[in-house]
């Protein structure tokens, strides 16, 4: 007895084993385990639409194209991108061969985050002097309460 063709079908994607030439496939579960997310993660990506798979039956069948997308994603977040620039981004690497627009977006998206990490930074720096006057005001006067001489931090308090 001969199997449907949809059953054939199904079993060969269900595989995943490309055919010589043929490009490479990959399930969730691959991904998942690829870029340690879980597969929630992947499907919410497909909600926003920074993912397309294909589908074989229930299954999703990812593409290299899909599994690029996922990798500059996941990039994109670890940069502090929001999910819209992502998807911006991402969409460009489908458009013609010209990168000039993607690039031109791309840097004006790293300037401004750069921007925005550099108050970051000069507001952790501040705090951070904040907190050795804070430390070496205390270390001061428990030296003072217990006839000691000041910690460390009073001492680099008072050199600042």
């Amino acid at each position: 007895m001969s199997s449907s063709p949809s059953t054939a079908s199904r079993n060969k994607a269900s595989k995943a084993v490309p055919a010589k030439g043929a490009a490479k496939s990959f399930t969730i579960t691959e991904l998942a385990a690829e870029f340690d997310v879980t597969p929630r993660a992947i499907r919410f990506y497909e909600d926003v639409g920074l993912l397309e798979p294909e589908r074989a039956g229930r299954n999703r069948v990812y593409s290299q194209r899909e599994r690029t997308r996922l990798k500059l994603t996941l990039r994109g977040k670890r940069l502090g991108l929001s999910l819209q620039e992502i998807k911006q981004l991402v969409d460009m690497y489908d458009s013609p061969s010209d990168t000039t627009p993607q690039l031109e977006a791309f840097l004006a998206v790293l300037r401004a985050h750069r921007k925005q990490i550099e108050l970051q930074l000069e507001d952790i720096r501040v705090t951070l002097e904040e907190i050795a006057q804070h430390e070496a005001r205390c270390e001061r006067l428990l030296a003072a309460a217990t006839g000691s001489t000041p910690a460390p931090a009073a001492r680099r308090a008072a050199r600042a």
